[in-house]
């Protein structure tokens, strides 16, 4: 076979392994050492899988990824996110759909401390759901703001997604941070309005809370104050150039220790728990990036990375259009399969295609990865809306994504802003040089 040929088949198989539910490291791991092994010889892909093994699991840059995971789960068990709903209910709960508000303020101030759209979702539903239900909301709005909300744990820095990104492109993990700051509170402003907007025309959707005076607002604050300071610690610190992302993963991590010690919110039990965590979702993500780079090493070989991105830049057609059809086939992509693990297996063919075509990788970083969140969202595989389901049992799956659907339009609203005015995500990364 051509090695054109080879790389279609070895993607196939990919594909096939994780539709027969194979875990995504896994599978990449299978398909790119087979993959090596027709394209060079057996010695060298036990060679390249045994070094790349090591060097990924070895890697100082890739620290930044349990050291980010650990600061988001001390914030959680520290009851920071318990606060952070409180205090955004108190300010915004009066008003129509309030606590629907108040969970997508929650979910992007939680965002900001975690890196996890998972994470984020199941965090936020356990305190919100509830809360909606005895309100009397709309199941399919309350459930549907969990889910949509968990997505700016993607967007939001510090973002595990954009790590794992900036690691298999070489990139800045500051800039890419920096870069989805704009979008990802412009987003979080796109899913209130539409949340007001329903209530307005609607308030059976969503009643109102009661009042809070303003004593009562003042004193919540003090929730806010704790995610703020460590959001500030990190991305200030990045920013100013005081921490490289290790290190400010670091003094996040440490930060959410001491908040959790000093309110005596943190027990040993719950320390326990958040290191547990940790491990798990750290092993899963470095072994996700050990899979994509094998798979990666194996596409390299066969060149089709460069094929196509010459063919694209010889094509005789907007390279706008170009850029449309990849993002289509993010957004199917995202939801057939695990969203993640479509994003690591398409970064090595699609990325150098992109800077074929002249965009800027930092701007295409943001505007793929917020259309690859949308596959957490989007049926038939969304893993938020499948972890919304397990927290509301008694609410159909297709209730979930009928009120996910609502909330699409803000990303589509927030993806051709993006494309019209990429300063949205540029510019504070160029502040950044």
């Amino acid at each position: 076979m051509s090695p054109t040929t080879t790389a279609i088949m070895g993607m196939i198989f990919l594909f096939l392994l994780m539709a027969l539910r194979m875990p995504v490291s896994f599978a990449m791991i299978l398909a790119g050492f087979m993959g090596n092994a027709y394209m060079i010889s057996t010695d060298a892909a036990i060679y390249m899988l045994a070094t790349n093994v090591w060097g990924q699991l070895s890697s100082y840059g890739l620290s930044v990824i349990p050291l980010f995971v650990f600061m988001g789960q001390l914030a959680y068990h520290s009851g920071i996110t318990e606060r952070l709903y409180n205090a955004a209910y108190k300010w915004v709960g009066r008003l129509p759909g309030g606590l629907a508000s108040t969970t997508i303020l929650s979910s992007a101030g939680f965002a900001a401390i975690c890196g996890s759209n998972s994470a984020t979702s199941a965090t936020m539903g356990t305190i919100a759901l509830p809360e909606m239900e005895r309100y009397g909301y709309d199941p399919a709005l309350s459930t549907g703001s969990v889910a949509i909300g968990g997505t700016l744990g993607v967007v939001i820095p510090p973002s595990v997604v954009l790590i794992i990104i900036a690691v298999q492109t070489e990139q800045s993990i500051a800039q890419l941070f920096m870069a989805c700051i704009v979008p990802g509170f412009f987003l979080t402003a796109l899913f209130l309005a539409t949340v007001f907007l329903l209530c307005i025309r609607n308030p059976g959707l969503g009643p109102k809370g009661p009042m809070a005076d303003m004593k009562e607002k003042l004193i919540s604050l003090t929730g806010v104050a704790e995610a703020m300071i460590l959001f500030l610690l990190v991305i200030g610190g990045l920013y100013a150039g005081w921490f490289t992302p290790t290190e400010a993963g670091a003094a996040g991590s440490f930060g959410a220790l001491l908040i959790g010690l000093v309110r005596r919110k943190l027990s040993k039990q719950e320390f326990v728990k958040a290191v547990a965590e940790t491990i798990r979702i750290s092993a899963m993500v470095v072994l996700l990036i050990t899979g994509a780079v094998i798979f990666g090493k194996f596409l390299t070989v066969t060149r089709l990375p460069f094929e196509l991105a010459d063919w694209a830049a010889s094509l005789n057609v907007p390279r706008e259009a170009i850029l449309l059809v990849v993002l289509l086939i993010y957004l199917v992509g995202g939801c057939l399969v695990d969203a993640l693990g479509f994003l690591v297996v398409t970064i090595p063919i699609f990325f150098p295609l992109a800077q074929a075509l002249g965009f800027h990788p930092v701007w295409f970083t943001v505007v793929i990865t917020l259309v690859t969140t949308m596959g957490a969202v989007t049926p038939p595989v969304g893993v938020n809306v499948y972890i919304v389901s397990g927290l509301a049992p008694n609410v159909p799956i297709g209730t979930i994504f009928r009120g996910v659907s609502i909330f699409l339009v803000a990303y589509v609203i927030c993806l051709a802003l993006l494309m019209i005015f990429p300063g949205m995500a540029l510019l504070l990364p160029k502040a950044l040089l």
